[in-house]
Protein backbone atom coordinates (compact mmCIF):
# COMPACT_ATOMS: atom_id res chain seq x y z
CA UNK A 1 0.00 0.00 0.00
CA UNK A 2 1.36 3.46 -0.93
CA UNK A 3 1.89 6.33 1.52
CA UNK A 4 -1.04 8.29 0.11
CA UNK A 5 -3.37 5.31 0.63
CA UNK A 6 -2.16 4.91 4.22
CA UNK A 7 -2.80 8.60 4.93
CA UNK A 8 -6.31 8.32 3.50
CA UNK A 9 -6.99 5.24 5.63
CA UNK A 10 -5.67 6.96 8.76
CA UNK A 11 -7.86 10.00 8.15
CA UNK A 12 -10.89 7.81 7.54
CA UNK A 13 -10.31 5.75 10.69
CA UNK A 14 -9.64 8.71 12.97
CA UNK A 15 -12.72 10.51 11.66
CA UNK A 16 -15.00 7.54 12.27
CA UNK A 17 -13.77 7.30 15.86
CA UNK A 18 -14.82 10.84 16.70
CA UNK A 19 -18.19 11.24 18.45
CA UNK A 20 -20.79 13.01 16.38
CA UNK A 21 -21.44 16.66 17.13
CA UNK A 22 -24.29 17.33 19.53
CA UNK A 23 -27.48 18.09 17.60
CA UNK A 24 -29.11 21.49 18.02
CA UNK A 25 -32.08 21.29 20.39
CA UNK A 26 -34.51 24.19 20.13
CA UNK A 27 -36.30 23.29 23.36
CA UNK A 28 -33.48 21.86 25.52
CA UNK A 29 -35.31 21.63 28.84
CA UNK A 30 -38.42 19.89 27.52
CA UNK A 31 -39.28 16.88 29.67
CA UNK A 32 -37.73 18.29 32.83
CA UNK A 33 -39.95 19.27 35.75
CA UNK A 34 -40.77 23.00 35.71
CA UNK A 35 -39.43 23.64 32.21
CA UNK A 36 -40.30 27.33 32.47
CA UNK A 37 -38.16 27.69 35.60
CA UNK A 38 -35.20 26.12 33.80
CA UNK A 39 -35.63 28.58 30.95
CA UNK A 40 -35.77 31.48 33.41
CA UNK A 41 -32.56 30.27 35.09
CA UNK A 42 -30.86 29.95 31.72
CA UNK A 43 -32.00 33.14 30.05
CA UNK A 44 -33.63 35.87 32.13
CA UNK A 45 -32.83 35.75 35.87
CA UNK A 46 -29.71 37.59 37.05
CA UNK A 47 -29.12 35.92 40.42
CA UNK A 48 -30.92 32.70 41.30
CA UNK A 49 -30.18 29.21 42.60
CA UNK A 50 -31.82 25.78 42.69
CA UNK A 51 -30.82 22.52 44.37
CA UNK A 52 -30.51 19.40 42.19
CA UNK A 53 -29.44 15.81 42.75
CA UNK A 54 -27.97 13.21 40.40
CA UNK A 55 -29.76 9.88 39.97
CA UNK A 56 -27.73 6.69 39.65
CA UNK A 57 -27.57 5.34 36.13
CA UNK A 58 -25.33 4.87 33.09
CA UNK A 59 -24.75 8.63 32.76
CA UNK A 60 -23.21 8.86 36.23
CA UNK A 61 -21.40 5.52 36.27
CA UNK A 62 -18.04 7.14 35.50
CA UNK A 63 -18.07 9.48 38.50
CA UNK A 64 -15.76 8.73 41.44
CA UNK A 65 -17.59 6.95 44.24
CA UNK A 66 -17.00 9.88 46.60
CA UNK A 67 -18.14 12.56 44.14
CA UNK A 68 -21.04 14.67 45.46
CA UNK A 69 -24.46 13.75 44.09
CA UNK A 70 -26.02 17.06 45.11
CA UNK A 71 -25.31 20.39 43.47
CA UNK A 72 -26.55 23.96 43.48
CA UNK A 73 -27.40 25.43 40.11
CA UNK A 74 -26.61 29.14 39.92
CA UNK A 75 -27.32 31.58 37.14
CA UNK A 76 -23.70 32.77 37.04
CA UNK A 77 -20.47 32.13 38.95
CA UNK A 78 -17.35 34.27 39.52
CA UNK A 79 -15.14 34.76 36.46
CA UNK A 80 -17.90 33.16 34.34
CA UNK A 81 -16.80 29.72 35.59
CA UNK A 82 -19.02 26.87 34.36
CA UNK A 83 -18.68 25.15 37.74
CA UNK A 84 -16.99 25.12 41.13
CA UNK A 85 -16.24 22.33 43.61
CA UNK A 86 -16.05 24.18 46.90
CA UNK A 87 -13.75 23.33 49.75
CA UNK A 88 -15.97 21.22 51.97
CA UNK A 89 -17.67 19.42 49.12
CA UNK A 90 -20.40 21.69 47.77
CA UNK A 91 -20.74 21.83 43.98
CA UNK A 92 -21.97 24.91 42.10
CA UNK A 93 -22.92 24.75 38.41
CA UNK A 94 -23.65 27.80 36.24
CA UNK A 95 -26.66 27.80 33.94
CA UNK A 96 -25.54 30.88 31.99
CA UNK A 97 -21.92 29.99 31.20
CA UNK A 98 -21.06 31.35 27.76
CA UNK A 99 -20.04 28.39 25.57
CA UNK A 100 -22.75 26.26 24.01
CA UNK A 101 -22.93 23.21 21.76
CA UNK A 102 -26.45 24.06 20.62
CA UNK A 103 -28.09 22.08 23.44
CA UNK A 104 -28.16 23.92 26.77
CA UNK A 105 -29.17 20.71 28.54
CA UNK A 106 -25.93 19.02 27.46
CA UNK A 107 -23.87 22.10 28.30
CA UNK A 108 -25.10 22.23 31.90
CA UNK A 109 -24.95 18.45 32.34
CA UNK A 110 -21.33 18.35 31.13
CA UNK A 111 -20.32 21.13 33.52
CA UNK A 112 -22.10 19.40 36.41
CA UNK A 113 -20.37 16.05 35.90
CA UNK A 114 -16.95 17.67 35.51
CA UNK A 115 -17.40 19.92 38.55
CA UNK A 116 -18.49 16.93 40.67
CA UNK A 117 -15.34 15.02 39.66
CA UNK A 118 -13.02 18.02 40.20
CA UNK A 119 -11.00 18.11 43.46
CA UNK A 120 -12.45 20.20 46.28
CA UNK A 121 -11.49 23.85 46.24
CA UNK A 122 -11.11 23.87 42.46
CA UNK A 123 -13.03 25.98 39.94
CA UNK A 124 -14.05 24.49 36.61
CA UNK A 125 -12.72 27.07 34.17
CA UNK A 126 -13.75 25.45 30.89
CA UNK A 127 -15.76 22.52 29.58
CA UNK A 128 -14.92 20.57 26.41
CA UNK A 129 -17.62 20.96 23.80
CA UNK A 130 -20.28 18.30 24.46
CA UNK A 131 -20.96 15.74 21.73
CA UNK A 132 -23.89 13.52 20.81
CA UNK A 133 -22.53 11.02 23.36
CA UNK A 134 -22.56 13.52 26.23
CA UNK A 135 -25.39 12.99 28.75
CA UNK A 136 -28.19 15.53 28.99
CA UNK A 137 -29.86 16.81 32.14
CA UNK A 138 -32.74 14.50 31.30
CA UNK A 139 -30.30 11.59 31.85
CA UNK A 140 -29.09 12.91 35.20
CA UNK A 141 -32.22 14.06 37.00
CA UNK A 142 -35.27 12.39 38.50
CA UNK A 143 -38.18 13.69 36.37
CA UNK A 144 -40.49 13.48 39.39
CA UNK A 145 -38.26 15.58 41.68
CA UNK A 146 -39.40 19.17 42.28
CA UNK A 147 -37.31 22.01 40.88
CA UNK A 148 -37.52 25.09 43.08
CA UNK A 149 -35.77 28.31 42.08
CA UNK A 150 -34.78 30.92 44.66
CA UNK A 151 -34.14 34.51 43.58
CA UNK A 152 -31.38 36.49 45.30
CA UNK A 153 -30.70 40.21 45.62
CA UNK A 154 -26.95 39.59 45.46
CA UNK A 155 -24.29 36.98 44.75
CA UNK A 156 -23.56 36.19 48.38
CA UNK A 157 -24.35 32.54 47.63
CA UNK A 158 -21.00 32.40 45.81
CA UNK A 159 -19.12 32.53 49.09
CA UNK A 160 -21.58 31.25 51.69
CA UNK A 161 -20.08 31.72 55.16
CA UNK A 162 -16.54 32.27 53.85
CA UNK A 163 -14.76 35.36 55.15
CA UNK A 164 -13.61 37.54 52.24
CA UNK A 165 -10.49 39.66 52.15
CA UNK A 166 -10.71 43.30 51.08
CA UNK A 167 -10.26 42.55 47.37
CA UNK A 168 -12.79 39.72 47.45
CA UNK A 169 -15.35 41.86 49.24
CA UNK A 170 -14.86 44.67 46.71
CA UNK A 171 -15.28 42.24 43.82
CA UNK A 172 -18.49 40.85 45.31
CA UNK A 173 -19.84 44.35 45.88
CA UNK A 174 -19.13 45.24 42.26
CA UNK A 175 -20.92 42.11 41.05
CA UNK A 176 -23.92 42.86 43.27
CA UNK A 177 -24.15 46.37 41.84
CA UNK A 178 -24.65 44.91 38.34
CA UNK A 179 -27.76 42.93 39.27
CA UNK A 180 -31.04 43.98 37.67
CA UNK A 181 -33.68 43.98 40.45
CA UNK A 182 -36.02 41.03 39.86
CA UNK A 183 -38.89 39.61 41.90
CA UNK A 184 -41.32 36.76 41.41
CA UNK A 185 -45.00 37.62 40.95
CA UNK A 186 -47.54 35.20 42.40
CA UNK A 187 -50.67 34.33 40.45
CA UNK A 188 -49.08 32.07 37.81
CA UNK A 189 -45.83 30.12 37.48
CA UNK A 190 -42.65 31.84 36.29
CA UNK A 191 -43.74 35.48 36.13
CA UNK A 192 -41.21 38.13 37.12
CA UNK A 193 -41.14 41.85 37.85
CA UNK A 194 -37.94 43.48 36.54
CA UNK A 195 -36.65 47.03 36.91
CA UNK A 196 -34.10 48.52 34.49
CA UNK A 197 -33.18 51.98 35.72
CA UNK A 198 -36.32 54.08 35.44
CA UNK A 199 -38.32 51.48 33.49
CA UNK A 200 -40.21 48.52 34.93
CA UNK A 201 -41.39 45.37 33.15
CA UNK A 202 -43.23 42.11 33.72
CA UNK A 203 -41.84 38.98 32.03
CA UNK A 204 -43.93 35.82 31.83
CA UNK A 205 -42.36 32.53 30.70
CA UNK A 206 -45.15 30.53 29.03
CA UNK A 207 -45.00 26.70 29.15
CA UNK A 208 -46.24 26.06 25.60
CA UNK A 209 -44.09 25.88 22.48
CA UNK A 210 -43.20 29.37 21.25
CA UNK A 211 -45.22 29.06 18.02
CA UNK A 212 -48.37 27.89 19.79
CA UNK A 213 -47.96 30.56 22.46
CA UNK A 214 -47.56 33.23 19.77
CA UNK A 215 -50.86 32.14 18.21
CA UNK A 216 -52.58 32.48 21.57
CA UNK A 217 -51.09 35.88 22.24
CA UNK A 218 -52.20 36.97 18.75
CA UNK A 219 -55.79 36.02 19.58
CA UNK A 220 -55.69 38.19 22.71
CA UNK A 221 -54.05 41.04 20.81
CA UNK A 222 -56.68 40.98 18.07
CA UNK A 223 -59.37 41.05 20.75
CA UNK A 224 -57.63 44.00 22.47
CA UNK A 225 -57.25 41.83 25.56
CA UNK A 226 -53.48 41.68 25.88
CA UNK A 227 -52.97 44.42 28.46
CA UNK A 228 -51.91 43.27 31.89
CA UNK A 229 -54.30 44.69 34.44
CA UNK A 230 -55.95 46.80 31.76
CA UNK A 231 -53.11 49.32 31.57
CA UNK A 232 -49.75 47.60 31.10
CA UNK A 233 -48.70 47.65 27.44
CA UNK A 234 -47.46 44.47 25.73
CA UNK A 235 -44.06 45.47 24.32
CA UNK A 236 -43.20 42.20 22.58
CA UNK A 237 -41.68 38.88 23.54
CA UNK A 238 -38.47 36.93 23.86
CA UNK A 239 -38.03 33.52 22.28
CA UNK A 240 -36.05 31.55 24.83
CA UNK A 241 -35.14 27.85 24.64
CA UNK A 242 -38.20 27.11 22.52
CA UNK A 243 -40.63 28.96 24.80
CA UNK A 244 -42.17 32.42 24.57
CA UNK A 245 -41.62 35.16 27.16
CA UNK A 246 -44.09 38.04 26.67
CA UNK A 247 -42.92 41.36 28.12
CA UNK A 248 -45.20 44.12 29.40
CA UNK A 249 -44.00 47.60 30.31
CA UNK A 250 -45.67 48.84 33.48
CA UNK A 251 -45.65 52.05 35.50
CA UNK A 252 -42.06 52.75 36.60
CA UNK A 253 -42.92 52.99 40.28
CA UNK A 254 -45.14 49.87 40.32
CA UNK A 255 -43.97 47.09 42.64
CA UNK A 256 -44.18 43.33 42.10
CA UNK A 257 -46.98 42.70 44.60
CA UNK A 258 -49.30 45.07 42.76
CA UNK A 259 -49.53 42.68 39.79
CA UNK A 260 -50.72 39.53 41.55
CA UNK A 261 -54.38 40.17 40.74
CA UNK A 262 -53.61 41.17 37.15
CA UNK A 263 -51.54 38.05 36.54
CA UNK A 264 -54.19 35.84 38.11
CA UNK A 265 -56.88 37.43 35.93
CA UNK A 266 -54.79 37.09 32.76
CA UNK A 267 -53.75 33.45 33.36
CA UNK A 268 -57.10 31.90 32.43
CA UNK A 269 -57.83 33.84 29.22
CA UNK A 270 -54.21 33.46 28.11
CA UNK A 271 -54.27 29.68 28.63
CA UNK A 272 -57.61 29.43 26.79
CA UNK A 273 -56.33 31.48 23.85
CA UNK A 274 -53.22 29.30 23.57
CA UNK A 275 -55.28 26.10 23.78
CA UNK A 276 -57.59 27.27 20.96
CA UNK A 277 -56.70 25.25 17.84
CA UNK A 278 -59.09 26.88 15.37
CA UNK A 279 -57.42 28.65 12.42
CA UNK A 280 -56.47 32.26 13.07
CA UNK A 281 -58.74 34.88 11.55
CA UNK A 282 -57.35 37.52 9.20
CA UNK A 283 -57.21 40.02 12.05
CA UNK A 284 -55.47 37.50 14.29
CA UNK A 285 -52.94 36.72 11.56
CA UNK A 286 -52.15 40.43 11.27
CA UNK A 287 -51.74 40.58 15.04
CA UNK A 288 -49.43 37.57 14.87
CA UNK A 289 -47.27 39.23 12.23
CA UNK A 290 -46.99 42.27 14.45
CA UNK A 291 -45.96 40.13 17.40
CA UNK A 292 -43.34 38.30 15.35
CA UNK A 293 -41.79 41.62 14.35
CA UNK A 294 -41.37 42.41 18.06
CA UNK A 295 -39.84 39.10 19.12
CA UNK A 296 -36.18 38.70 20.02
CA UNK A 297 -34.41 35.34 20.30
CA UNK A 298 -32.26 34.86 23.39
CA UNK A 299 -29.31 32.54 22.76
Amino acid sequence: MGKASKRRETRHTSGSDRPAAAPFVRRPFEGLPSETEWVAMREILPAATAAVRLVDGPATAGLPSDAPREATLATVLPMAWPGLHRTGGGVLVATQAGATCGDASRDIAAAWLLAAATPEGTPLTQVPTPTADTPRLQDLLDPAAPFEVTLHEGFGFWVGDTELDEDGAASLEQANASIVPSKRIAGAPTVFWVRFGERTFVRWVLPQDESTATDGLARLTAADANRLGGDARLLGAFRACGLLVPVWEVEPEAEADSFVDAVTAMAGPLADAIADTTPLTAEERRARSGLLSRQVTLR
